[in-house]
């Protein structure tokens, strides 16, 4: 799907390249700028630290407290194809309508210490061999319904925000630092190091979500 945040054609007229680099490169550029703001803007998605699958119940360690409810479909991605796919919530904990009988205590004794804090669990109906419990590295993610990708593309700091990511972008690839040598040549840092995300905090500040400001 083509990036939307920042289009092709607009990053072309920004730069003024016209159709001298493919659409494939251009498009590739916009794509990056867009997947890497997402990461910071506020949706309805949740860590996977865990996962386990014991008679074809699927049971997942999210590091929320109470994210979804019994009932209610979600996406999970990047836990493995055992894990991975849209699916209905049969039980969580902390136990919302229907899912009184989750067998939290099967994995935390009945001893308050013992349960992690700040963390919820769901289950789901998965035919498949049983798994031993196993954390999930890099976390894998839980998702409801974007409700908000729509209203990101007509944001006016979201576009901007992604406009002067994906230049940046751009630029690194034609030269390896901001800066060059000539009379007036000052040191800069390279163009794509750890400040990069820290220029766009002010544009999105406002649409940027809890977890991601953790750290």
């Amino acid at each position: 799907m083509s990036a939307t945040y920042v289009t092709m054609q607009e990053l072309r007229d920004n730069l003024g390249i016209g159709t001298l680099y493919s659409d494939t490169v251009v498009e590739s550029v916009c794509q990056t700028a867009q997947d890497l703001l997402d990461q910071y803007l506020w949706y309805d998605s949740i860590p996977v630290v865990g996962a386990t699958l014991q008679n074809n119940f699927a049971t997942l360690v999210l590091s929320s407290a109470g994210s979804y409810a019994t009932g209610q479909s979600i996406t999970i991605s990047g836990c493995g194809s055992t894990y991975n796919g849209t699916v209905t919530i049969t039980a969580t904990y902390p136990w919302t309508t229907g899912s009184g009988t989750f067998p939290l205590f099967t994995f935390f004794p009945l001893t308050w210490p013992n349960y992690p804090k700040g963390y919820s669990f769901i289950q789901y109906a998965k035919t498949a061999s049983d798994k031993n419990y196993q954390l999930i590295v890099p976390y894998g993610k839980a998702a409801g319904v974007d409700t908000k990708t729509a209203t990101y593309d007509q944001t006016p700091a979201v576009r901007q925000a992604a406009m002067m990511l994906a230049v940046d972008i751009w630029q690194a690839r034609q030269q390896s630092s901001a800066g060059g040598i000539s009379p007036d040549f000052s040191p800069s840092p390279y163009r794509l190091g750890n400040s990069l995300m820290g220029r766009l905090r002010g544009l999105l500040a406002p649409y940027t979500g809890p977890r991601s400001m953790v750290g």
